[in-house]
């Protein structure tokens, strides 16, 4: 259809006058345009000094499994969001974002408790901690720092938003989720690129362009495995998984081809192979009960 042909979109005065267009998605009847405690409740605390908030998501995973792969002593809670436990007055005390993970340490720099919001800000924190899984090379900590913040820039939103058209949005709004479905479908599909092109060897992060692909890698730093492939693992991980499939739908990992990325997929696979991922993606898991305790011990 020509330009000219199109409907013009005009928006209404107000966003607000928008809002019903959202009847039908999973998060519905729990968003708001605004932040701060809906109710009083406080947060659980188990016994050891790091408590987690948190629930069985790509970004949940990453800290239940720099925890496990750690081997410290911790508790984690599962946070029901589809009831809106993280809009109680404890979590918000802990996370002001209400977005989980939220992570308390009660030994924290000065002695005293220390509240964590974003999961890369956990794994930083808990990383220099434990002087585990962050590169001590300057050069290499450059390179890990870089692919943690191009994943929570770029591959966690992108692929939530990609997950959220494909599986959330009102069944309804048929050209929306099109429109959704093949702007965010694309970036991801150049997102696992990305990904692909660094395992196979490509750069060097020496600025060099026409440097021919070295061997492949088996991580994303250097040679050691690091918080880097945990945080960059779990995004990636689901789009292989049955978090984005429905019955009548193709599978996300045939919708988007993701049979050509051979390299990623033999680092996903690398990954998931590891007992401690294995353990940390059980963290809490399953159906969400509230404020359920979860011993990763027994896990």
């Amino acid at each position: 259809m020509a330009d000219a042909q199109r409907p013009h979109w005009v928006p209404p005065s107000h966003i607000e006058d928008l809002y019903n267009r959202t009847d039908g998605n999973q998060f519905a009847g729990i968003n708001q345009p605004t932040a701060g405690p809906r109710y009083e409740a406080e947060l659980p605390k188990g016994s050891a000094p790091l408590q987690l908030y948190s629930l069985a998501t790509p970004n949940g995973w990453k800290i239940g499994i720099l925890l496990e792969e750690l081997g410290v002593s911790y508790d984690a809670h599962v946070v029901n969001i589809g009831v809106g436990e993280q809009f109680s007055s404890g979590f918000v005390g802990a996370n002001p974002n209400s977005k989980i993970p939220a992570l308390i340490d009660h030994e924290g720099p000065d002695g005293s408790p220390m509240a964590i919001m974003e999961s890369v800000a956990m794994m930083l924190y808990l990383a220099e901690k434990c002087q585990a899984f962050y590169p001590s090379n300057p050069r290499e900590r450059c390179e890990c720092l870089q692919w943690l913040f191009w994943q929570v820039g770029g591959q966690g939103p992108m692929t939530g938003n990609f997950g959220h058209f494909k599986v959330y949005a009102p069944s309804h709004e048929v050209d929306a989720r099109n429109y959704g479905v093949a702007r965010y479908g694309m970036e991801v599909q150049r997102l696992c690129s990305v990904l692909d092109r660094h395992l196979a060897g490509h750069g060097d992060f020496s600025g060099d362009t026409k440097k021919p692909g070295t061997s492949s890698r088996a991580y994303l730093v250097g040679d050691q495995y690091s918080i880097a492939d945990m945080a960059c693992f779990p995004w990636a991980y689901m789009l292989w998984g049955k978090g984005y499939n429905r019955p009548d739908q193709p599978d996300a990992k045939d919708f988007l081809g993701l049979e050509k990325y051979v390299h990623l997929k033999a680092w996903v696979d690398r990954i998931a192979a590891r007992p401690a991922v294995q353990r940390g993606i059980r963290v809490c898991a399953g159906s969400p009960k509230p404020w359920l305790k979860k011993d990763s011990s027994k896990l």
